[in-house]
Parts: structure tokens; C-alpha cells; sequence
């Protein structure tokens, strides 16, 4: 088994009291997690007495992060002993914890198997220093675990333009974390939406004004250290303006600078001046601060080390994204020698002080050894990387001596609140944006003696976009025709679809719209509207036929309407999570008011900052004649 395997799949879980029982055994007190402030002179000490404590090796091991996986295996499983291996054999400091996937569905896990992961990986270390554990929790934990809260993304809090609900959502996000053994989100998205063909910022940007998105930031960075957990924002020095998906291929932003200036840094200028942990570097290329064509901003220099760090005063770690993604391996191809190591060799030498989840584990930290050993690499700079690194920890809590596991007995009181999921609720009500409304439509009225038919626009008919929307209409129009469309399907529902549509007295056409890593053919639709050309020809057809009976529902991305400008009634969510499918249905009925605002344009559609309010069972026609 490669290195890279090794050093990215999952790992094995004894069960919760076995676990419970080597923490009593050994005496070790529960990590009781702080807000972060202010770095202390007792972290300072701690931090200047343990960098002289380790080699260069442990040095080198500190700067390199792996994925480990939440989940339960047996002890004896041959991936677990060979994650612990490698934490061991390379010195690891940090684990970023995500889930196992099916496709591009991740399979969530249980909140108590990911305290036992966070547990049982740091028993099992034996490091000098506490290993530090980072999730990408940007919808919250509900992303990657049951039983928790569904938020929706933050374009949805973009269309509340209300902050405090940002800060709320950022704070619960923290103290659920915190009590499952998470140090660190790699969180927030500072990035600035300003291209509706983006396929993966898209709805998880704030919005498309640098002065929102500064705010909705500034406002995480607080609620997350009011609870405890460190940030990160990303991804600088900005992803919003690219069609490319650097998880995939390589990504560019052609901008000059004075546009860089005025809207992709602002956010990232106020997320540091709010005390952001780390800076996530883009796997993207921004010829306006690089010129050398042979250099994103992960390897420049320029970027890393001039603009970040000298010109914008950052202090804190500044970390790669993943260096598994295409984005940075299609510039280090494999049969170049070491590729890996070569990639995290100039990585470093731009100025970045954590990798994470290296394409080869082994190449990349013998490449990091001999650059430091050859001299390519000073110490000077390790030492200064591994300082931030375990400064970062220190303010996390792990400096503590025997307080770096939690106690399994106390996630009940802090994960899943009922008050958590009123917040969720209450965010996604509020976001829901009626952008169109010309054929009066809204609302729609419970049992109604009339024909309804449901179109539901998803990736794929037997996964999780969909079921809750339904449940929601039916139990509201218990006779309504319900219709799911996938890429596969589409060519076969086409014709009953078009029949069904001739008869109906109201159409729904619901289009998830999922912004993510992957390849653009596994998407139900693309940044603006359904890729699969069967699914478009589908709703084309509705619009054509249907178009005075229909409303289209965009669960997720707010640029459907863009491929689709006969429109007549469109309604936002932002979103595709439970919570905002409830949402989407309780507006369509009239039972929640209607007062979101667009936090982006959508070209020759709307601006920014409008959106049609309605109150609780108002249609279009009572507003007229007020």
C-alpha cells in the first residue's frame, strides 16, 4: 500500500468505554476548552521550551498534516496501525478529520465516534507535542456528522445580511466541536462570489460585496473564539472570480491589481485584523501578483511572504490547501523525480508553515529534510513555522499538560441542542428570497382542489436532496404528483413529465444545485443552471408550457435563473440542507414572511440587495391593491 494511501485512509476505534477507561486509568483530565484570546507569557514559555526540544525531524513532522477518517473499525485493523505508524514514524503534528465518501456524498458519522477518534489518536501518538485536529466545518458539523443542526452555507447567511447571526452560528459551531477533541476550522471563506460560473466558491461565499463579506468574517472570527476553536480564513488571496475548480484543474484569476485591491483582499485585510489563526493559500494563479507563469499562489513567494505576510502584517500559520488537488499537482507531474517533495519544498520556501494532506507523505517529508539539511531551506524558517504551529496549539488549550482528551460523558450536554436547531431554522427562514413573482403565484394555498405536480432537479434520485421537500409539499398537498430527475433519468421522465406538466394546475420545479469538488459531469447542474442536457431540456419544456403555473424553487445555487430567464415566479434558499427544504416549503404556502435580499446579482435578472417581501399569506395581488 502507497504512502499516500497510508497516510489518508481511515483508522480504527476500540468502543466508547474501552476508550473511557484507558482516560480514567491514566488519570488524565478533561481538555475543558477556553475562549481564545490574547497569547499568554505561560504559552509563550511553553511554546520556546518545547521548540528546543525537538529534532529536526520532529521539526519537519509538525509542518506536514494527513487525513484521518471518523469511524468506527476494529482495533486490530491494518489501516489503523498504519495511520498510527505514520504518525508516529514522520512526527505528524495535525490530523484533519473528514468522513468516508460514496461518490460525492460524504457518510456521516456518529458525534460520539468522532470524540473517540480525537481520544483515541491522541493516546496512541506518543508525541512530545499534543497532535492538533482540523475539520472543514463550514456548514457546521452536521456536514460530516448526525444528529447535529443543519445550517445552511454561508450565501444563505449572506441573503440574512445580519451578522449576528453569523457570530451565534459560529460560536455553536465551536463548542460543539470542541467537545468532540476539533482544535480547528478551516474556516471562514473570505472569498469574494463575483462569477456566477464559479463551480465551487459559489454559495460558500458570504456574498459578492467585499465590505458584507468583511463583516460576516469579522463576525465568525468572533463567535468561533467566544467558543473556543481556532480559524481559518480562506482562500487568499481569493477564489471567488474563477470557472475552474482547483480541486480538479488549474484555476486562474486574470484581475489587475487595483481589483484585487478593491474586492478580493478587503475581507481577507479584516479577517486578519480580527485575529484569524491562519491564512489558507489558493491552489489558484494570479498573474497580476506573480508573473512567473510556472507559479501559483501556494509557490509564490510574492504572494505568501510579500503580500501576506510583509505587506498585509499577518502573524499567524499559514497553511496550503489540500496538496493532493490538482490545482498544485498538474504543476508538479509524478515522474519528475519527487514530485511531491519538490511541490512541498517550494510550498515552503514561499513561506507556508503547514501542508496539508500531501499527495506522497514520505516523499513530502524527505524532500522537506533534505532541502533543510542541503541548505535550500534555512532553520531559521523551519524554527519560525513550528513556532507559529505550536503557538497555534498553545491558545488552543493543548500546552496543557494532561488535558488533551474530552470526556465522552459530557458531549450530550453540548452537541445538538434544541435551541441549536431553532437557530438553524431561524437563519434559513429568514434567507429564503423571492426574486420573481410576475405570474402571481404565491402563495400557494393547503389542499388546494387542484392538480399539482412536482419536479425535483437532482444528481442523483436515490440520494439525500429531495426526500424532505417532499414530505414537506405532501403533507400540505396530500395528492401532489411527485417526479425526482437525475442525469440518467431524465431521457425516460421526459415525455410523461411534459404529459403530466399539459394537465397540471401547478407546477413545482425544485433544482438542486450543489456546489463541490468533482467532476462537472457528476453535477445535477452547473454554477447557472442544470448541466445534464436531458434535466435542462426537461425544465425548458415546463417554462415553455407550463411557465404561467410554474414556480422554480433554486435549492442552492441562486444562478439557475440564468440559463433560464422565462422564469416567471423563482424562489431562494441558497441551500439544499433539511432545514432550508423546510424553509422553501413554508414560504411556498405563505407561512413563514418572505424578506431575504440577494447577496449577489444575477445578471440582466436582479441586483444585489433586492428581493420581493411578502408577509405571512399575502399574495402578490393583496400587495398591489395596498
Amino acid at each position: 500500500m502507497s504512502s499516500v494511501k497510508r497516510g489518508t485512509i481511515a483508522f480504527a476505534l476500540f468502543f466508547v468505554g474501552f476508550s473511557f477507561a484507558i482516560a480514567q486509568s491514566r488519570k488524565t483530565q478533561s481538555l475543558q476548552p477556553q475562549p481564545i484570546g490574547a497569547t499568554t507569557r505561560a504559552q509563550e514559555h511553553w511554546v520556546a521550551r518545547t521548540l528546543k526540544r525537538l529534532t529536526l525531524e520532529e521539526k519537519i513532522g509538525q509542518m506536514i498534516e494527513v487525513r484521518g477518517i471518523m469511524g468506527y473499525y476494529n482495533a486490530d485493523d491494518h489501516a489503523f496501525q498504519q495511520l498510527i505508524t505514520d504518525i508516529r514514524k514522520y512526527h505528524l503534528g495535525a490530523v484533519h478529520l473528514s468522513v468516508n465518501t460514496d461518490g460525492p456524498l460524504l457518510l456521516r458519522t456518529e458525534p460520539y465516534e468522532a470524540a473517540m477518534t480525537t481520544n483515541l489518536l491522541q493516546q496512541e501518538s506518543h508525541s512530545k507535542v499534543p497532535l492538533i485536529f482540523s475539520v472543514d466545518f463550514e456548514r457546521g458539523p452536521s456536514m460530516r456528522l448526525t444528529s447535529i443542526e443543519a445550517f445552511p452555507p454561508a450565501m444563505a447567511f449572506g441573503a440574512t445580511h445580519n451578522p449576528a447571526y453569523v457570530e451565534q452560528f459560529a460560536r455553536i459551531v465551536a463548542e460543539e466541536s470542541r467537545a468532540l477533541g476539533i482544535d480547528w476550522n478551516f474556516y471562514p471563506i473570505a472569498d469574494v462570489q463575483i462569477n456566477p460560473e464559479n463551480p465551487i466558491i459559489n454559495t460558500r461565499s458570504f456574498g459578492e460585496d467585499p465590505q458584507e463579506v468583511s463583516s460576516m468574517v469579522t463576525a465568525y472570527i468572533r463567535g468561533s473564539h467566544e467558543g473556543g476553536m481556532l480559524t481559518t480564513l480562506k482562500h487568499f488571496p481569493g477564489h471567488g472570480d474563477t470557472d475552474t475548480d482547483s480541486h480538479i484543474n488549474l484555476a486562474r484569476v486574470n484581475a489587475p491589481l487595483e481589483r484585487l485591491n478593491a474586492v478580493e483582499l478587503p475581507p481577507f485585510k479584516a479577517g486578519i485584523q480580527a485575529g484569524s489563526d491562519a491564512v489558507m493559500i489558493a491552489h489558484v494563479a494570479f498573474p497580476a501578483l506573480e508573473p512567473d507563469p510556472s507559479k501559483i499562489a501556494t509557490t509564490s513567494r510574492n504572494v505568501v511572504t510579500g503580500l501576506l505576510r510583509e505587506q498585509l502584517g499577518f502573524k499567524g500559520v499559514i497553511v496550503s490547501d489540500a496538496m493532493e488537488m490538482k490545482g498544485l499537482t498538474r504543476v508538479y507531474p509524478e515522474g519528475a523525480g519527487n514530485a511531491a517533495g519538490r511541490a512541498a519544498v517550494d510550498t515552503v520556501k514561499a513561506g507556508q508553515d503547514l501542508l496539508e494532506l500531501p499527495s506522497d507523505l514520505d516523499g513530502t517529508f524527505n524532500g522537506l529534510l533534505q532541502a533543510v539539511k542541503s541548505g535550500e531551506i534555512s532553520r531559521k524558517q523551519i524554527d519560525a513555522s513550528v513556532r507559529r504551529l505550536l503557538l497555534v496549539k498553545a491558545r488552543a488549550g493543548l500546552d496543557a499538560r494532561g488535558r488533551h482528551l474530552v470526556d465522552l460523558n459530557k458531549i450530550q450536554d453540548s452537541v445538538g441542542k434544541p435551541s441549536d436547531y431553532a437557530l438553524a431554522q431561524e437563519v434559513a427562514d429568514h434567507a429564503v428570497t423571492l426574486v420573481r413573482d410576475d405570474n402571481r403565484m404565491l402563495p400557494l394555498h393547503r389542499n388546494e382542489p387542484t392538480s399539482f405536480l412536482v419536479v425535483i432537479f437532482v444528481s442523483d434520485a436515490h440520494g439525500d436532496d429531495g426526500p424532505v421537500l417532499e414530505r414537506e409539499i405532501r403533507s400540505r398537498i396530500q395528492g401532489a404528483t411527485v417526479i425526482y430527475v437525475d442525469r440518467r433519468s431524465a431521457a425516460v421522465e421526459a415525455e410523461g413529465i411534459a404529459a403530466l406538466a399539459s394537465k397540471a394546475q401547478h407546477v413545482i420545479a425544485a433544482v438542486y444545485s450543489v456546489s463541490q469538488p468533482g467532476p462537472a459531469e457528476a453535477a445535477a447542474t452547473s454554477a447557472s443552471g442544470l448541466a445534464a442536457q436531458g434535466s435542462a431540456g426537461i425544465l425548458r419544456n415546463l417554462l415553455d408550457t407550463a411557465g404561467d403555473r410554474t414556480v422554480v424553487l433554486a435549492l442552492g445555487s441562486p444562478y439557475s435563473i440564468l440559463n433560464f430567464p422565462s422564469i416567471r415566479s423563482y424562489l431562494c434558499t441558497y441551500s439544499w440542507v433539511p432545514t432550508s427544504e423546510r424553509s422553501a416549503a413554508k414560504a411556498l404556502f405563505g407561512e413563514i414572511p418572505i424578506h431575504g435580499k440577494l447577496p449577489v446579482t444575477l445578471p440582466g435578472i436582479s441586483n444585489r440587495g433586492e428581493g420581493i417581501e411578502r408577509e405571512v399569506g399575502t399574495s402578490a395581488n393583496a400587495m398591489a391593491n395596498q
